[in-house]
């Protein structure tokens, strides 16, 4: 057994600390992370089949789970979109693959993040859910920076069953997210 803990030994040891903290009778009240979705927009890619290609492989390189493509929901002549066009890609990891990205993203990623100064807590809604936007995929420690031709951004949504703003972030805290005091 490794002496480093990973996020889902951290939620497990917590679960007692959380349920006291948060005054519920059933453990199984007690927040959890339910879902991460890894969600990117290719608009800067739709003539270019190669960077979508690149885009693709590196968010199954990243989440370990081949995207999913979200198509437009309606044409917009302004955006030159049309109607069920290819628009941006989207992950849904839950399980085994969500605790792995989970400790990678916390553990390597957002650490490599220049000037980064942990998560501003804002980010949390009020349903409980984190949004980070990561502005460079290459922070992942499985992209090669110099292969990258064609650099992307993505959105990282972690949904928690908290009922509030306030659980989630006790939550967060819990599992070892830097989140700023």
């Amino acid at each position: 057994m490794s002496a480093i803990k990973t996020i889902k030994q951290q939620y497990t040891d917590a679960v007692p600390g959380l349920q006291k903290d948060l005054g519920v009778a059933n453990v199984m009240c007690v927040p959890r992370v339910e879902k991460v979705v890894v969600n990117t927009g290719i608009g800067k890619f739709i003539k270019n089949t190669e960077g979508i290609a690149e885009v693709e492989q590196a968010i199954k390189d990243i989440t370990g789970q081949k995207p999913v493509f979200t198509k437009a929901k309606k044409s917009i002549s302004g955006f030159k979109i049309r109607e069920g066009q290819d628009v941006g890609m989207k992950v849904t990891l839950r399980g085994k693959r969500m605790w792995e990205f989970l400790d990678r993203l916390i553990v390597s990623a957002l650490p490599r993040v220049r000037d980064f100064h942990g998560i501003d807590p804002k980010v949390i809604d009020a349903s409980g859910n984190l949004n980070i936007g990561i502005k460079e995929h290459t922070i992942f420690p499985e992209i090669v920076a110099e292969n990258v031709r064609h650099p992307f951004s993505f959105q990282v949504t972690v949904v928690s069953t908290a009922q509030n703003k306030d659980e989630a972030e006790k939550l967060y805290r819990a599992l070892g997210f830097p989140l700023q005091k």
